[in-house]
């Protein structure tokens, strides 16, 4: 035990991985894969928001924007309240912030063919 301590306290994100941990990661990146799904979790990331507000930030419709966030809210990855006769969406977990904004920032390397950064340490 000492010596899985010592080793998360080195590296904190380095950590081994389970089948299950495996399989339900590759579950949500497969919920990510999805264009506007990715876009409707960055727009969550700056807050909780309603269907409307979110359709009218996205190039599609108010029910394609409402069966994408069922998607999500049915995969674990946002949650859902009421709000009077509104339904108003928030993410799950900070990590899906960070998660998206990393896919986002490999993109614009890979757009703009931006070096990418690699760390000697890993």
């Amino acid at each position: 035990m000492r010596a899985h301590n010592d080793m998360a306290a080195a590296n904190p994100r380095r950590q081994p991985v389970t089948g299950d941990q495996l399989d339900l990661a590759a579950d949500v990146l497969r919920h990510l894969a999805d264009p506007t799904r990715l876009h409707l979790l960055h727009l969550l990331a700056a807050g909780e928001q309603d269907v409307g507000t979110l359709t009218a930030q996205l190039a599609a419709s108010r029910s394609s924007v409402s069966q994408h966030l069922g998607r999500l809210r049915l995969a674990g990855l946002v949650h859902v309240r009421r709000d009077g006769r509104r339904m108003r969406y928030r993410l799950a977990s900070d990590h899906l912030v960070a998660l998206v904004d990393e896919a986002c920032q490999f993109a614009e390397h890979l757009v703009h063919d931006i070096p990418h950064h690699l760390s000697r340490e890993r």
